[in-house]
């Protein structure tokens, strides 16, 4: 089993908060966010991943397709279910604070995590702020190829 050290150093060096905004599609549609946590490692360390799960107990791992040819298979441990994010991920992570600068990035998903569990993104200034707030995450990272949606089915 995986120390709760070991996951926070793990996730400073290779995990990622993100979210996924997207505004309404029509009248009728609703603006949805999504909150995504993923740590992303080689083939040969899909072991840790599947170690990672274990410790947090929800969650999955697979395949990170990537079609550029000078990079080597990956594999990907997700949580996008919101529930499991406000009821698992967070709590983790406040017991254990991050020490890299994805501790402000992991403030900034926890705020928007919890926004989304009052239904608040569902109103105009609610969604306006949490686009706010996203633009303030992960600056400098380059963008995601492909987010799972929150069945775990590629989009």
């Amino acid at each position: 089993m995986l120390s709760s050290d070991y996951i926070v150093g793990l996730t400073d060096g290779e995990g990622c908060f993100y979210v996924h905004a997207r505004a309404r599609q029509s009248n009728s549609a609703q603006p949805r966010v999504d909150t995504h946590f993923y740590i992303k490692l080689h083939e040969e360390e899909k072991n840790l991943l599947e170690q990672v799960k274990e410790a947090f107990n929800c969650g999955g791992v697979y395949v990170q397709k990537e079609k550029r040819s000078n990079h080597s298979q990956c594999y990907r441990f997700e949580i996008n279910s919101q529930r499991d994010i406000v009821n698992v991920l967070i709590p983790f992570f406040e017991k254990h604070p991050l020490q890299s600068q994805k501790r402000r990035n992991f403030k900034i998903f926890k705020e928007i995590s919890l926004m989304v569990k009052r239904k608040e993104h569902k109103d105009p200034e609610g969604f306006k702020h949490i686009l706010r707030l996203k633009s303030q995450m992960n600056i400098g990272a380059r963008r995601m190829r492909q987010i799972r949606s929150s069945g775990g089915n590629a989009e």
